[in-house]
């Protein structure tokens, strides 16, 4: 049986296993939600998937939502027994798909040093400032690069959806609301890929949907942080891109083949005006 783990850095309703303290979270929660019951692993695709080996007839997966802090009360073998890779049954597979960052260093699980590694975001930029010679700095645009097992595909950028106060917290994305498209000038779209290609690879990345935030410093961009899981600006895809940035994560970590990724014909576009 395929078991899915969601974490979330809000308040979850144990029993309801829904989301209670941010709209939000529980819009991220839900799209994921969605893109597993629709696309179970094993049932795109009729070919091995890279790294993959162990496919599955498609099931209906049972999924958990744990907050931040029932994840820290957890006894030791409760971690063990929510992240155990040991199956009963050949069938049986545990994808552990956390949405914060904000994770407690209390067990270890496959996605570990990519987390730990964007948590890390003053170290991060120094990594860039240092191999790529790019500048760094706060920044309120996200380039979305959906890292497949093959390679990487590129989404259009995502913005704010209005001018909103500065004063709010950056690391707390839930506070804001954002658009998608935002079309990009290739004098910026071309440095940004080759930037998150190089930084992906010099990670080592595994597949799954990034972030890359980034911002100006007059005519030039400069990188802020990356998320490694659809974080809240990926809601902008939600009936906007096809699939959309949470299916594109869960197609990527079930090693699941995505083609391209389609934006809307209806979908209004907007001008990036740089700062």
């Amino acid at each position: 049986m395929q078991r899915v783990v969601l974490v979330v850095d809000a308040e979850v309703d144990a029993s309801q296993q829904q989301v209670t303290s941010s709209p939000t979270i529980e819009r991220m929660v839900a799209a994921l939600r969605q893109a597993i019951l629709v696309e179970p692993a094993g049932a795109s695709t009729s070919q091995p998937s890279v790294g993959n080996p162990a496919l599955f007839a498609a099931a209906t997966p049972s999924i958990q939502v744990f907050s931040v802090s029932q994840l820290i009360h957890l006894e030791a073998i409760d971690h063990a027994s929510l992240l155990s890779l040991g199956r009963k049954e050949k069938s049986d597979q545990v994808f552990f798909c956390p949405l914060t960052l904000n994770l407690p260093n209390l067990f270890t699980w496959p996605g570990q040093t990519i987390y730990q590694q964007c948590r890390e975001v003053d170290v991060l930029r120094q990594l860039v400032e240092q191999q790529f010679a790019w500048g760094t700095g706060d920044g309120y645009y996200w380039l979305p690069i959906v890292l497949t097992a093959r390679g990487p595909l590129y989404g259009e950028v995502i913005a704010l959806a209005a001018e909103q106060g500065g004063d709010k917290a950056w690391d707390e994305l839930s506070q804001f609301s954002f658009c998608q498209p935002l079309h990009v000038s290739d004098v910026w779209r071309q440095p940004l890929y080759e930037l998150g290609f190089r930084l992906l690879r010099s990670l080592a990345a595994p597949p799954a949907t990034y972030l890359l935030q980034f911002g100006f410093q007059g005519q030039t961009i400069c990188f802020d942080r990356l998320w490694p899981f659809p974080a809240a600006p990926a809601i902008a895809s939600l009936h906007v891109q096809t699939p959309d940035l949470f299916a594109c994560h869960w197609l990527c970590l079930t090693r699941q083949p995505i083609r391209d990724l389609v934006i809307a014909a209806s979908a209004p576009y907007q001008v990036l005006q740089s700062g």
